[in-house]
Formats: structure tokens, sequence, C-alpha cells
């Protein structure tokens, strides 16, 4: 059965559109995750196995997709926040934050220093949170490679920090 993607995406770009902005109610946040949504789609039309209404299928990888920035940009701004009041949270122990600044600063150095796919690895697993399948799906690998692959990027850090 041969399905015309161009087909999809006129028939149902509104639909996921309103649905997603009924979730966020942002239109520019809708409009990117409905574009996302098309995108991931159009990479999983093969395993759509048609138990469900296309329509659905859409709304429920772009409901995953809402889920997973909401998550991504709330870690983003509660890591932002971290390094921003950390100092003036341990003001009465300027030594503390100091210490405290100074492995962050390590941290992201080392993050840095990081080869591919390594740091880009321990980047989506830590700060954009997805799970060791959706990394490995992303590199064309499994899940254990994934796996492997992020527990030598925290090796590799520690290595370094040391």
């Amino acid at each position: 059965m041969k399905i015309d993607f161009e087909d999809i995406y006129e028939r149902f770009f509104k639909d996921v559109y309103l649905f997603v902005l009924a979730m966020s109610g942002n239109p520019a946040m809708a409009e990117d995750v409905t574009q996302e949504t098309f995108f991931k789609a159009l990479k999983e039309i093969d395993n759509f196995k048609g138990n469900c209404s296309v329509k659905s299928w859409l709304c429920r990888i772009a409901k995953n997709l809402y889920i997973d920035d909401v998550r991504r940009k709330k870690r983003f701004e509660t890591i932002k926040k971290g390094l921003a009041e950390n100092p003036r949270a341990e003001e009465g122990n300027a030594e503390s934050a100091a210490i405290r600044r100074e492995e962050v600063i390590s941290i992201y150095k080392a993050l840095h220093c990081l080869e591919e796919p390594y740091k880009e690895v321990f980047g989506l697993r830590t700060l954009g949170e997805l799970s060791y399948r959706e990394i490995g799906e992303i590199f064309e690998k499994s899940e254990s490679w994934a796996r492997v692959t992020y527990h030598r990027a925290k090796l590799k850090i520690r290595e370094q920090m040391m």
C-alpha cells in the first residue's frame, strides 16, 4: 500500500497544528511542533500499522514531541536558573560558591572537549532527556550502542576533570 505523504500533510496539517496550539497556547511553538511531527511521521511512515486513524497517529506523535519539548525547555531553564542563582544562594560561604562555580565550568570544559559522537549522545541524554532508544534511532544504531556511548562519555568527562 503506497501512502501519499503530501496528501496526508495537506489533509491533516491544520488539525495537528490546532491540536498542539490547544495544548501549548503558543502559535510559534505549535508551528514548530507541527513541522517536527510531519518530519518524524515521514521518517516513520513505514512503521504505521493502521491500528488507528492517520490523524490519531499524527496527534500522538505531536503530543509526544510537545511533551519532550516542554521537558527540554523546563530542564534548560532549571539548569540556567541554577547556574545564575547558585553563587547567590551560597553568599554566606564564598568558598563553597567558588568551588561550585569551578565544578560547573570544569564540566562544561570537559563536555566541550569530548569528541563525537560522545558529545552529542551525552547532550541528547542529559539535556535533551531523550531515551536510549531515541538516541539510537537518531544515529541509526541500537539502543545498546546509545547506552554504551553515553556511559563512555561520562567516563571521559570524569577523566578530564581529574
